[in-house]
């Protein structure tokens, strides 16, 4: 592996009821609870080496507001840097997390609503808004998955290019939770098209994953994000890390 291969590991946190949680394909119905105190999850993720967490307010997705502010706030706590989503729709809602001490805002649902408001942030905050493009047969899905729009990702993250914004996180819905291992080509084909840099995320199920996002990291895949894997023991991040990092034989 190459140093300009080198990717971010983001261990995930999804949260639900103040729990770190899994769903599988976004499916509240199918959930398991992994952590009940996130915050302890956090700085086991710290510890390790992990510089970035990525938390998902799955409450807030739905509710279109925070919800699970506690523990987001314990997360903090772990020293790493916070890349948050869900129910952050309005600059109040974003002016307030990155005052809180998030680094970086991801705006998903609003990213399809209110396109000017993600324009108007990146502007605003340069590097520390992100758009989350959540796909489902291709097409972008919003308000927590649980509705799905005719418009292709590819056309979503167009409208963001040079206007300031940090990263794209790529998730394919069908993929998500389940183990079955990242969509690499529709993720790198996406990184090739656009100037921002992606996020992987959506299926990782052990190293091999890992190894095929740095493969692919010269068409722009900038990070992999990884939840259940690592909940599972499926996939050690000691071993992520070290390829992530350019430290181990790709």
């Amino acid at each position: 592996m190459t140093p300009d291969s080198q990717l971010i590991i983001y261990p995930a946190i999804d949260l639900k009821d103040g729990q770190a949680v899994r769903l599988l394909h976004g499916d509240f119905d199918k959930m398991t609870v992994y952590a009940p105190d996130p915050a302890v999850q956090a700085r086991q993720f710290t510890d390790a080496g992990c510089e970035w967490i990525h938390v998902v307010d799955l409450d807030g997705a739905v509710a279109g507001n925070a919800v699970n502010e506690e523990a987001v706030s314990g997360i903090m706590k772990s020293g790493a840097k916070i890349q948050l989503g869900g129910g952050i729709r309005d600059m109040a809602a974003i002016e307030s997390w990155l005052a809180a001490g998030v680094s970086r805002v991801i705006l998903g649902t609003a990213a399809l609503k209110d396109p000017e408001l993600v324009k108007q942030a990146a502007k605003a905050f340069p590097d520390h808004i992100a758009v989350g493009a959540d796909a489902k047969d291709g097409m972008i899905a919003a308000e927590g998955w649980l509705e799905t729009s005719e418009v292709p990702v590819l056309e979503l993250v167009q409208r963001f290019e040079a206007c300031g914004v940090a990263a794209v996180i790529f998730t394919d819905i069908s993929r998500d939770g389940a183990l079955t291992g990242v969509n690499i080509d529709a993720t790198a084909r996406l990184a090739e098209q656009v100037s921002i840099p992606v996020i992987a995320s959506g299926g990782v199920s052990s190293i091999e994953d890992i190894k095929a996002c740095a493969a692919a990291a010269h068409t722009g895949i900038d990070g992999v994000i990884t939840g259940r894997a690592l909940y599972d023991g499926r996939l050690d991040l000691a071993e992520a890390l070290a390829y992530a990092n350019g430290e181990a034989p790709c």
